[in-house]
């Protein structure tokens, strides 16, 4: 019989270690991902990640499911990548400024396995500007957006979550939408290299 994510987190809230590594091992490439979305760097990514597992251990006790156990832990994320970005204040570049390709660790992850290995290299590049754009939003509207897009936030629990108004919620994720869709359109008058059209 399958073991669910109720049963490793029953286990878990009953000081069972092991049933805590399953859950790290099923979970760590989402919660890393969504790291690398808010902070655009391998290192800041796998730190946090980390140091948000070890949130979610030290308090998975307190879990009731009321929510499902991957909308708290995006929770978890989400909140440890915006306390370091307010604490640490890091200097957000330029919408306008050109675009530097970085980024291998997620490219990697996010590769679609079924795809030729030529679409595969195509994908990653796709994959490394695309995350280069975000990067480069404001902290403001790169969360809203990562929230929404990547973690399947609905625009009430990112208002909640934030403490902003929906209406506000709407305008950063409209601002940051239209923002990446602009430095599309300049790179592609610019002739930027994307291997792929962006759909």
């Amino acid at each position: 019989m399958q073991i669910t994510d109720d049963d490793l987190i029953k286990k878990c809230q009953q000081g069972d270690t092991a049933a805590f590594e399953e859950l790290v091992v099923l979970y760590e490439k989402r919660v890393y991902s969504i790291a690398y979305r808010m902070m655009g760097n391998h290192e800041d990514a796998c730190d946090l990640a980390q140091e948000a597992f070890i949130k979610i251990f030290r308090s998975i006790k307190n879990f009731r499911g009321e929510s499902s156990f991957s909308t708290w832990l995006h929770h978890v994320v989400a909140n440890v990548c915006r306390d370091f970005l307010r604490k640490n204040k890091l200097k957000v570049s330029s919408i306008d400024e050109p675009v530097q390709y970085e980024g291998e660790a997620l490219g990697k992850q996010l590769q679609d396995f079924s795809n030729t290995p030529e679409q595969e290299i195509e994908q990653k590049e796709l994959q490394d500007y695309i995350q280069q754009l975000i990067k480069q939003l404001p902290e403001d509207y790169r969360m809203v957006l990562v929230m929404r897009e990547f973690m399947e936030f609905s625009y009430e629990e990112i208002a909640a979550e934030l403490n902003i108004s929906l209406g506000t919620v709407k305008s950063r994720l409209s601002r940051a939408r239209n923002m990446l869709k602009n430095k599309l359109i300049i790179d592609r008058e610019q002739s930027v290299p994307i291997t792929r059209q962006i759909r």
